[in-house]
């Protein structure tokens, strides 16, 4: 599907393709003009991240969780469309390349969540991990940043639902398989694409679509629930895979599926149509007319209640579409309601000598 004879190319390895201004910051760095168009992709650099606090709490109503753990900000995956870029902002440095280039690693997550399971005012509940940005991205398979905090959670048996695009998640079957045993873990591998050059364009640093598959297939042998996020749905590019997505999912061992539609806050919005153009450039403006179809004329609709799932004629044709699909594939059941009845506090360091 990605056309190869496009003059302007992206950078190998990378979703955007450029830094733009960063809306909080008066300056701007431009890039010397001679140095442009070299195709030479950034090395990516991983700062320490000095956080307090792990547990974010969330108040949208879109969402369906009120706290999340995040071990990592920016993420190395590099989604052109990722709705998470402009978090990078308030850091101060750009939604484009330096969100995928300019990750801060939170060492301290499994320490400092342990130490917040362990507070009195802690009231045991879901926990989702990758609420912002994937907490399976490449350098988790160095840091073990994500391990260490579902160690925590698996001793105190408190529920967790994660999301992510990484067969690496496979890697920690032995703890997810623990919590299920106590109905406190779901996972949700998403899968935007069957399409292997169009997904390694799009999300140059996930894992294939065969080897998300795989994942579901791993996590259903070792018996936690698992599901497909067919997220997020790209109008006009990737809606016709639906019923081909879920069909995929359901005989690789998916249990339940859910499904967005593409948003594009604040910088995604140019840096998704940079990356039409250098991709799919026959394609750019029949995508983002289809966008403005379901976003009321805009490239993005923040309201809740309509930014997960787009308004207007097809939109319903997009709901219509998954509910039918998800229907003939036989993933009909609702995700897992996970419990905490098992949870149980840490146990202190004088208890550990005994």
């Amino acid at each position: 599907m990605v056309e190869r004879d496009s003059e302007k190319k992206g950078l190998r390895g990378r979703g955007a393709t450029q830094n733009p201004a960063n809306r909080f910051e008066r300056c701007h760095v431009a890039p010397d003009p001679e140095e442009e168009g070299t195709g030479e992709s950034p090395v990516t650099t991983f700062l320490r991240d000095v956080s307090q606090s792990i547990v974010t709490s969330n108040s949208s109503p879109d969402v369906g969780f009120d706290r999340s753990l995040n071990p990592y900000r920016g993420c190395e995956h590099g989604c052109a469309y990722c709705y998470a870029r402009p978090t990078h902002e308030y850091l101060g440095f750009s939604a484009g390349l330096d969100f995928e280039t300019r990750i801060m690693v939170k060492e301290k997550a499994p320490e400092l969540l342990r130490a917040e399971l362990s507070k009195p005012r802690w009231k045991p509940g879901v926990l989702v991990m990758s609420g912002v940005t994937d907490p399976y991205q490449p350098v988790e398979r160095r840091l073990g940043i994500t391990r260490g905090c579902l160690k925590v959670l698996a001793e105190c048996r408190n529920p967790v639902a994660i999301v992510t695009k990484n067969h690496l998640v496979t890697r920690d079957c032995d703890l997810l398989a623990e919590l299920s045993t106590h109905q406190a873990a779901a996972v949700f591998v998403s899968l935007t694409t069957l399409d292997r050059s169009l997904a390694r364009a799009m999300e140059p640093r996930t894992a294939s679509p065969d080897h998300r598959l795989d994942a579901i297939r791993r996590l259903s042998a070792a018996g936690v629930p698992v599901g497909v996020m067919t997220a997020p749905i790209v109008p006009g590019l990737t809606d016709h895979e639906i019923p081909c997505l879920l069909e995929a999912a359901a005989q690789a061992g998916a249990n339940f599926a859910g499904y967005t539609v593409l948003r594009l806050p604040h910088a995604v919005a140019p840096l998704f149509a940079e990356w039409l153009e250098c991709h799919v450039p026959a394609k750019k403006e029949w995508v983002l007319s289809r966008i403005r179809q379901i976003r009321e004329g805009g490239l993005n609709d923040a309201r809740f209640g309509s930014r997960m799932r787009g308004e207007g004629i097809y939109a319903q044709q997009i709901r219509d579409l998954f509910r039918i699909g998800r229907r003939r594939s036989g993933l009909e059941r609702s995700a897992p309601e996970l419990s905490a009845a098992a949870f149980r506090r840490p146990r202190g360091r004088q208890m550990e000598l005994f």
